[in-house]
């Protein structure tokens, strides 16, 4: 009797514990990362790279779903997967509404449940399209523009705004800090697009859920996490990726290995890439050539003529990129993640510095980046839990490192100015889920992030070896802090109507002390202390199954940080910024309307409209130090400015694209952006926005069959004629074509691409490309480096 009941409870423990098989329809190959829950999305468990999942998580649930991009959701009971065999199998879905998972709210969602609009990068978009860095990564979206002021950056605009007014989140970790600056920023090249899981472009303000900072909108990215066994047996997965690009003779090679076992994960990715000097499209405008550059020859700097003007001396640099998780499941209710991010560059030139001339001569000998380094650990620990409170819950600790440095001598000067700046940055999330009703759920938390800057400068002279002490960047010892709760609400009134809600209070305090060696600043010490109160209300509705209509309107903020009260340096030659303690935060409204139309199972159409307007806007004006509005600075006389609530802005655009599947194998795809944006001046007049670029998008017509996939595709941008030009860019010539007047502008351009790639066999991939291939002499707006001529592409990935 003993050994029949040993005998039934065996057979039943290994009937919960069968493993499902999840497979293409049509070509039976297994398929990886299929999401498959029950109910709630955040609860899903994820196949392997053999397309195997563990369902005994769910023995007590009557249904599972079955989803993942580019394939048809799927509904099967547990006796229906039996009656399979436990092997499920997936029919593709060109075109889809609903089977699209994204995270907007710190939690995955359904996206015919989120009324923002968004932009989803996967891996399969980064293996195909190979961006060099993740800032090309972004551009390639063709909803995404970036400024570049040399070839090591990346500076994205969103909806009429950028750098500190655009929010970067890691892993649900933001990696904004209190010396992110209103110029143009490069962290986001730290990130690595090869150890990506999706990264995803929230558009809009989305200060409600991630805080100060997300005025324009919100990058996330989500790194790869490590994958469990589901047999007794390790799971072993590798990929290596070589790529080769021939405009900057580009070296890539990228290494990503994980071990699973039933309970634990492990994962490391390993990037290294090095970039020669860019080389432009042959039929660039005179004023982009670079004829002669910087070199210090037996002591002496001298103006070198460029033998081959096309080619943008100095302009290359190397990077590393690091990344170590580990994920351990003790139970069905418990799970921790570790990750370990670091990246490092070499000295980056600041080319758009490098070109510039004074009396007819080059301004600088030497005008670089030290390298770039981040550095971030995280530790998150995940409950899931029926309590009172919370059906989830997640808890994440992260400390953050960052170190910038810039170096720069004048010409035939000595003298060379060194200033270090380093943040160490620690942040706690709590984030909440519970589940009200069928139909409603609240997500709720708090955030506390604290900062602390320290700043060096020191002078020296190349010749004589002798170093002495400047002035520092920013106050050094200055911290910045930041407290936070928010709740968002989401109730599905019916299978039509959705609507969400949410609110958040933010208070900032800031502590600097200001040395008076240098600069006699007027005061010694400041503390600022500020609230912020945001909100959003959002509609959805879905008349029909093929088409969803979304109303939001929403609010934003970002609250004075360091950079904005406290630096001191040179925004432009002739002009010095100096500190202002006197500052509150800078709030966005917005409205947008946005349409997804599906015709039939192939066609799909999306709009969306908008309009912000920005209040108490932080911006760069004059300003007068102990009553003097100059002042000598790095031996320059110039101009005194400091940042102020002194402006206004507003901004309205569209976004529209259309997706087409026809033939089987073939697609075809557009998208648009078009903004137009004011702000208000120093006399109170208004005009054009400085980063709100001219209207850009992308034409692709694409074909894939039997592993083979094809793209030829078109990048366009339009002009921005000198009167369309910001006063800040205008006061840029070196930067910009110089019209019929003489007059600097922006000239519009296209490219003609292509993309192909070929799944060898199951361990192989073959990836090819030649961009710009009428090879166009080309910059993007506001850019310093003038973007790259005909470009030979080629990788090679291998799967084990």
């Amino acid at each position: 009797m003993i050994k029949i009941c040993f005998l039934i409870l065996f057979i039943s423990s290994n009937f919960f514990a069968q493993n499902v098989i999840v497979k293409d329809a049509k070509t039976a190959k297994p398929l990886e990362l299929v999401s498959v829950y029950s109910g709630d999305l955040n609860r899903s468990l994820i196949t392997d790279s053999k397309g195997r999942v563990d369902i005994s998580f769910f023995k007590n649930n009557k249904e599972l779903v079955f989803r993942l991009l580019g394939y048809e959701k799927l509904k099967l009971s547990l006796e229906e997967i039996a009656k399979l065999n436990y092997v499920v199998l997936l029919k593709e879905q060109p075109v889809s509404l609903e089977n699209v998972v994204v995270s907007s709210n710190r939690w995955e969602e359904d996206r015919r449940e989120v009324v923002q609009t968004i932009e989803l990068i996967t891996p399969k978009d980064v293996e195909f399209m190979n961006p060099q860095t993740a800032a090309d990564m972004l551009t390639m979206t063709g909803n995404v523009f970036v400024q570049k002021s040399q070839l090591g950056g990346g500076s994205p605009m969103i909806r009429g705004f950028a750098t500190n007014r655009l929010l970067m989140v890691v892993d649900n970790v933001r990696i904004n800090t209190a010396i992110f600056r209103s110029g143009n920023i490069q962290n986001v090249i730290s990130l690595d697009a090869n150890s990506l899981a999706n990264a995803q472009v929230i558009f809009g303000p989305g200060s409600v859920i991630f805080g100060s900072d997300a005025i324009g909108g919100v990058m996330e990215f989500n790194t790869l996490v490590p994958q469990y066994s589901y047999s007794s047996e390790p799971l072993f997965k590798s990929n290596f990726m070589s790529r080769y690009s021939s405009v900057n003779n580009e070296r890539t090679g990228n290494l990503n290995f994980s071990v699973g076992l039933q309970n634990w994960g492990f994962l490391t990715s390993v990037t290294y890439s090095k970039f020669d000097d860019l080389k432009m499209g042959s039929d660039a405008p005179a004023e982009y050539l670079r004829n002669e550059y910087q070199a210090r020859i037996n002591g002496k700097d001298t103006a070198i003529v460029n033998s081959d003007p096309l080619v943008q001396k100095s302009s290359g640099y190397s990077q590393i990129n690091l990344m170590q998780k580990v994920r351990f499941k003790p139970n069905d209710e418990w799970e921790f993640n570790y990750g370990f991010h670091y990246s490092a560059t070499t000295d980056v030139p600041r080319y758009d510095r490098l070109i510039e001339y004074r009396n007819g001569k080059l301004r600088s000998a030497e005008w670089y980046y030290g390298p770039q380094k981040w550095m971030m650990n995280t530790i998150t620990a995940t409950n899931f839990s029926n309590s009172p409170f919370y059906d989830l819950s997640k808890i994440i600790f992260a400390h953050q490192w960052f170190e910038e440095s810039r170096h720069d001598r004048n010409f035939n000067n000595n003298n060379k100015n060194n200033r270090v700046d380093v943040v160490n940055a620690l942040s706690l999330n709590i984030d909440l889920l519970k589940t009200l009703t069928e139909t409603s759920q609240l997500n709720y938390g708090a955030e506390v992030v604290i900062n602390k800057v320290g700043s060096f400068g020191e002078g020296e002279n190349i010749t004589t070896g002798i170093k002495k002490p400047i002035n520092t960047r920013y106050p050094d010892g200055s911290t910045w802090n930041s407290y936070s709760l928010y709740a968002s609400y989401k109730n599905k009134l019916s299978e039509k109507y959705v609507l969400q809600t949410a609110l958040r209070y933010t208070l900032v305090h800031t502590q600097s002390e200001y040395d008076t060696t240098f600069f006699k600043f007027p005061f010694t010490t400041s503390e600022l202390t500020t609230g912020a109160l945001t909100g959003s209300v959002g509609f959805i509705w879905n008349p029909e199954k093929d088409l969803q209509v979304n109303l939001s309107l929403s609010t934003g903020f970002r609250a004075p940080n360091i950079d904005d009260i406290g630096k001191v340096f040179d925004s432009a030659p002739g002009s010095v910024v100096v500190p202002n303690a006197n500052l509150k935060p800078e709030y966005i409204t917005s409205v947008e309307l946005g349409l997804i139309k599906l015709f039939s199972d192939n066609l799909k159409f999306e709009l969306t409209g908008y309009y912000s307007y920005l209040d108490n806007a932080l911006v760069s004006r004059d300003f007068q130090l102990n009553g003097l509005d100059s002042i000598v600075y790095d031996g320059t006389n110039s101009r005194v400015q400091a940042i102020q609530n002194a402006a206004f802005a507003s901004i309205w655009g569209i976004q529209t694209g259309i997706e087409f599947k026809f033939f089987n194998y073939f697609g075809f795809s557009t998208k648009l952006s078009y903004q137009c944006g004011k702000e208000e001046d120093d006399a109170g007049a208004e005009v054009p926005l400085r980063h709100a670029p001219p209207y850009y998008g992308t034409v692709r017509l694409h074909f894939e069959k039997s592993g083979l996939n094809l793209m030829i595709y078109a990048d366009y941008n339009g002009e921005v004629s000198y009167d369309n030009l910001a006063p800040t860019e205008r006061d840029k010539p070196a930067i910009y074509a110089k019209d019929a007047n003489g007059k600097p502008y922006s000239p519009g351009w296209f490219t003609l691409n292509l993309k192909g790639g070929y799944q060898i066999n199951d361990y192989l991939q073959l990836n090819a490309g030649i961009e710009n291939i009428l090879d166009k002499g080309y910059r993007t707006y506001s850019s310093g480096i003038v973007a790259p001529g005909r470009n030979f592409i080629g990788s090679l990935r291998v799967m084990l």
